[in-house]
């Protein structure tokens, strides 16, 4: 009797019998959870490296706060930082492409002829206009891949030529940026310089 009442004083506790709940889980022949004792404790471990994959956190698990933007005062390149600023450049390559389809589409549905000829030059001139914009924005989506790869290897927010740290304010108006913007103006000065001879 005296056994009884030890048991049911402590409730956390669970059996770990075959067919019985552990935590609100299955233990048992179909269940995704096996039971071991540790320090006296029932602990849940995954049976295959797949289940255990999927119980471990995942980078994009992680949720950036409502309006929020780099600040200096944070580790340089935090996990916080490249999630922004990879969604970022993913929302960037989204536009563009949108647009792309929307002016291909364009394209195809305004393919009336325009019996004045100041209309149709007019026309022409439109459309080799927005198709040398396309063009921009295709090597552009090429700039946006490039930075998403700097990213993933680590090497996103460093100078290529000093290996600097570039500022967060400049990624943030041109999260393509290779350069800081010292090594920018030097690099600008150059090219004047040779365009000139």
């Amino acid at each position: 009797m005296a056994s009884r009442k030890r048991e049911k004083a402590k409730p956390g506790r669970k059996a770990l019998s075959k067919g019985k709940l552990l935590n609100g889980r299955k233990n048992g022949a179909n269940g995704s959870v096996t039971a071991s004792k540790s320090n006296g404790r029932a602990l849940a471990k995954p049976r295959t490296q797949a289940a255990a994959k999927r119980a471990e956190p995942r980078r994009s698990e992680i949720v950036l706060p409502v309006g929020y933007k780099p600040d200096e005062r944070e580790p340089f390149m935090s996990q916080r930082q490249r999630i922004y600023f990879r969604n970022k450049l993913l929302t960037w390559k989204e536009e563009i492409v949108r647009q792309n389809r929307e002016t291909l589409q364009g394209l195809h549905e305004d393919s009336s002829q325009h019996a004045d000829l100041a209309d149709r030059a007019t026309f022409e001139a439109d459309r080799a206009l927005e198709l040398r914009a396309r063009d921009r924005q295709r090597k552009l989506i090429n700039k946006i891949d490039s930075a998403l790869a700097r990213i993933e290897d680590g090497s996103y927010g460093f100078c290529e030529e000093t290996g600097e740290p570039i500022s967060l304010k400049r990624l943030d108006a041109r999260p393509i940026a290779t350069l800081s913007l010292e090594a920018q103006e030097r690099h600008e000065r150059r090219e004047r310089v040779f365009r000139e001879d």
